[in-house]
């Protein structure tokens, strides 16, 4: 369960990480953002930005061309 959503549909690179970025700043440790996002990069800038930042990357999903991350706040 998602502590907060981020609609970042309709951005392209780089701007769904950038508020990602942006928005996990303002969380606390161990909560949880679900980022929805419709540029297909962002399935590799998701993963790689998490393995950059010490966040994890929970789960990724997509539904027709809305993919969506959960990211747990490291």
């Amino acid at each position: 369960m998602a502590d907060r959503i981020l609609d970042a549909k309709g951005l392209i690179c780089p701007l769904p990480i950038l508020k990602t970025r942006k928005t996990l700043k303002a969380m606390n440790t161990g909560q949880v953002l679900m980022v929805e996002a419709t540029d297909p990069a962002s399935v590799i800038d998701f993963a790689a930005f998490c393995n950059q930042t010490g966040n994890e990357l929970l789960s990724q999903s997509s539904n027709g061309d809305v993919y969506r991350f959960e990211i747990r706040r490291g």
